[in-house]
């Protein structure tokens, strides 16, 4: 079961989105984030891979981007993902 826009609405806490300076799979999830006008917090982690520790507590990879959404409890990585959930999540058909 998934959060409606009228759900999601109703809260107001912002996402957190891990990520790297600089980084092209990034940027396409701020364009978006921006884009739907949604509130995040922006953590800048690590670029050595291996020393990404507190996105692998997050969400179990040290892969970025990632998010945290806590107004639907959803953790995910992988831009194109992101993407399509802010989409279905937080677009204007939601």
């Amino acid at each position: 079961m998934s959060a409606t826009r009228t759900d999601v609405a109703e809260s107001t806490e912002p996402l957190t989105l891990y990520r790297l300076q600089a980084c092209p799979f990034c940027e396409r999830v701020v364009r978006r984030l921006d884009e739907l006008d949604v509130d995040y917090e922006s953590r800048f982690v690590e670029a050595l891979h291996s020393k990404r520790d507190a996105v692998k507590r997050v969400c179990g990879k040290r892969t970025v981007p990632a998010i945290t959404d806590p107004n639907t409890g959803v953790t995910m990585a992988e831009s194109a993902n992101i993407v399509e959930y802010l989409d279905g999540t937080y677009g204007e058909h939601a």
